[in-house]
């Protein structure tokens, strides 16, 4: 049994008093982990700590040296690779593939991204004319924010806190992590690799817990925390949007998606289909950018979704180590309970079940895991619960279109607009849809390839702010101007 403590001012603690709560598998839903659970105090002592590293020997690094220290924070993330992998594995219950493959290898890289992108972005400069003749020379700083608040989510816990504490470090702020309680394992990982590599204390903590009440509240509302950057539910960063404006901080979202997939007749059939499987189903449809919403082309409409539903029945679920298997659970219990509800609904609605719609049958322990069915629907409105709301789980519901005009209009009919997946050998038509979707992030021929120099964000509900490259700079760094009159 694992007891999960705060990572606070370089070291591992934990109130003797405090309030602890159960860590659960979702393979089995036995208790793996205690994970102490912040107060007040402590979230205080986490930010004091960060607000204090940033006059200390942190900030006084030239840029070079900070950047030198996250390479080598990449690289002690790399040694102790499969650390990484066993913590995220357990905690959230999805295949070695997915680990190696993807969600770990890009924790490491977004290190060594972002401290190779600090050191190569210019800023501006202007010489103006001044009425005596002499001139003026006008240059832009660009200096670290402060202590950052990070609220980061369950579905791809290392990979997408990185995404944020590698900027927030690389631009010379600290950080204070407050980690899904559903994965609290490689951010308190992740403080012992700080600690190897020399990261100054207090640059990184950790606090662990919940949100309404508990550390992620404290931590929002907490007036010597500059900025707050969060990845989650819209509902979430609409809270932490409140908190945020006591203050006047700055935020940067990343929320939900209803995301939708376009196929067109001339695509590459098979193409189109793998891809769209892995959108909808990757990490049992815990992705943000995921497709829920489907939209083919009427002629190849009926092939396509027989060729998902094989697809789809064809995955082998079972725990993450064991290389035959292929499929995750979801996260929990109580998630597992809000995705079966949308199966429900689905039912109600008068959807035709293409296949899966429940639980499958798991041998032993397994059987007490959040493991559901990939699932395809059909035959629904675009009014329909399913259709208009993120579920996060393993499902897509698939309607034909006759149109061009017709399937940029259904794809732009919802809420969200994070991103969409454009599938067809028709360039000119590619560059128009694309154009006309209302997303932030747009594939076409693909999906999920990510070059971390690019925007990233979502638009209307999905999100405010754009990370990645540059981009990323605009938020964890304040940019001054000085003006030297000659």
């Amino acid at each position: 049994m694992r007891q999960i403590r705060h990572f606070i001012n370089g070291e591992f603690s934990a109130d003797p008093g405090g309030r602890v709560f159960d860590k659960r598998s979702p393979l089995d839903n036995r208790v793996i982990a205690t994970v102490a659970e912040a107060t007040r105090a402590e979230v205080d002592a986490a930010v004091r700590a960060a607000r204090a590293a940033l006059s200390g020997p942190w900030g006084r690094l030239s840029t070079d040296e900070r950047c030198a220290l996250l390479h080598k924070l990449a690289d002690e993330i790399t040694r102790r690779f499969d650390d990484f992998v066993a913590a995220e594995m357990a905690d959230t219950g999805q295949p070695h593939h997915v680990m190696t493959q993807a969600f770990i290898p890009r924790g490491a890289a977004n290190f060594r991204v972002f401290a190779d992108t600090v050191k190569n972005v210019p800023t501006e400069a202007f010489s103006m004319a001044t009425p005596d003749g002499a001139g003026a020379l006008n240059y832009g700083l660009r200096l670290p924010k402060g202590v950052i608040g990070v609220i980061s989510p369950w579905n791809a816990p290392f990979l997408l806190m990185t995404w944020k504490v590698a900027p927030a470090l690389a631009c010379g702020n600290t950080v204070v992590v407050k980690p899904s309680e559903e994965s609290p394992q490689t951010a308190a990982l992740l403080g012992e690799v700080m600690n190897a590599v020399g990261i100054p204390r207090g640059v990184y903590n950790v606090v662990q817990g919940f949100g309404p009440d508990s550390a992620g509240e404290f931590l929002t509302h907490h007036r010597e925390v500059d900025a707050i950057t969060f990845t989650g539910e819209t509902r979430t960063g609409t809270a932490i949007m409140k908190a945020a404006a006591d203050g006047m901080r700055d935020v940067s979202f990343e929320l939900g998606g209803k995301n939708a997939g376009i196929v067109f007749a001339d695509a590459d059939f098979d193409a189109a289909v793998d891809g769209i499987f892995r959108s909808a189903f990757l990490n049992s449809g815990q992705v943000c950018l995921g497709t829920e919403r489907v939209y083919v082309e009427r002629p190849i409409f009926e092939r396509f979704v027989q060729a998902l539903k094989a697809k789809a029945e064809a995955v082998k679920f079972g725990r993450p180590d064991d290389h035959a298997s292929n499929y995750g659970p979801l996260i929990s219990q109580e998630h597992r309970a809000k995705v079966l509800g949308y199966y429900a609904r689905a039912v109600e609605e008068g959807a035709t079940v293409v296949t899966g719609g429940g639980v499958p049958d798991m041998p032993g322990e397994l059987a007490d895991g959040a493991w559901v069915q990939p699932t395809i629907w059909t035959g629904l409105p675009e009014t329909a619960a399913v259709v208009r709301e993120e579920i996060f789980g393993p499902c897509c519901h698939i309607r034909p279109f006759d149109s061009e005009a017709e399937v940029i209009a259904l794809a732009n009919d919802n809420d969200y607009g994070l991103s969409t997946t454009i599938w067809t050998t028709n360039l000119a038509r590619a560059h128009r849809v694309a154009a006309r979707v209302e997303v932030g992030i747009t594939w076409v021929n693909s999906w999920f390839l990510r070059d971390l120099r690019t925007a990233f964000g979502g638009s209307k509900q999905s999100g405010i702010g754009r990370e990645g490259g540059v981009h990323s700079l605009e938020f964890y760094t304040e940019t001054r101007n000085v003006c030297i009159k000659l």
